[in-house]
């Protein structure tokens, strides 16, 4: 049973209903997040529970809580309990879970749950930093180099040694072909992010400008959508 001396303010908390809503809303609620101050909250209401906003708006120092009001009515409520963390620090989640609601509400929260098993148990026995890995190389295979990009970015973000990325370009050579990897593979923005990483490390640049750098460069809006 949580104890959360601040439910009684709940009332007071700003209001953001984001059903319905496609897109990456979700930087607009961490920007209004990392703006508020300590004993303030915010009520977010979606059509699923809201699972992969619970870590991000931890890092930031806020304690949740969430009510099912209805079959498909989330409120969670987001009391900052200190000030800790900022938005870049915040790890990204994927924005499109918010397109299942809009097929079928149903569908998003399977959607939601089926990402929360697959990323966030503990049930898991692969590290997390291996299994965007494998999520990064699948994604190639198939053909689909912005999730790719995605998973190389949080990877790195999570701290992953860059010196596995060496391992994982070097597999796609071997397993794609030296003519594939040259034609498809060597001239992407995935790749190039990579060779940032590996370009900025050898110049002694510490890890958080790195990423800075990754995200200005390389964030979901500037990568290739193949």
């Amino acid at each position: 049973m949580k104890n959360l001396e601040w439910k009684d303010k709940k009332a007071s908390f700003r209001k953001v209903d984001v059903r319905g809503i496609a897109g990456n809303f979700v930087d607009g609620l961490k920007r209004q997040a990392a703006k508020l101050p300590v004993g303030e909250g915010m009520e977010v209401i979606q059509s699923f529970e809201p699972i992969p906003l619970y870590e991000v708006m931890e890092m930031l120092g806020y304690e949740h809580d969430t009510e099912k009001l209805a079959e498909h009515e989330y409120h969670a409520y987001f009391y900052r309990t200190e000030e800790k963390g900022n938005m870049e620090d915040a790890p990204e989640r994927p924005a499109v879970i918010t397109n299942y609601p809009m097929i079928d509400e149903k569908l998003g929260e399977l959607a939601v749950q089926f990402w929360d098993m697959t990323w966030k148990s503990e049930k898991r026995y692969l590290d997390y930093n291996i299994r965007l890995l494998l999520s990064l190389a699948n994604a190639v295979g198939a053909g689909r180099m912005r999730q790719a990009m995605r998973e190389l970015l949080k990877a790195y973000a999570n701290g992953l040694d860059s010196r596995a990325l060496d391992d994982v370009f070097e597999q796609l050579a071997w397993n794609m072909g030296i003519g594939f990897f040259s034609s498809e593979i060597a001239p992407s923005s995935l790749f190039h992010a990579y060779k940032l990483i590996k370009q900025m490390e050898k110049q002694g640049k510490e890890r958080n400008e790195i990423n800075r750098m990754l995200k200005e460069k390389f964030s979901d809006k500037n990568c290739e959508s193949k």
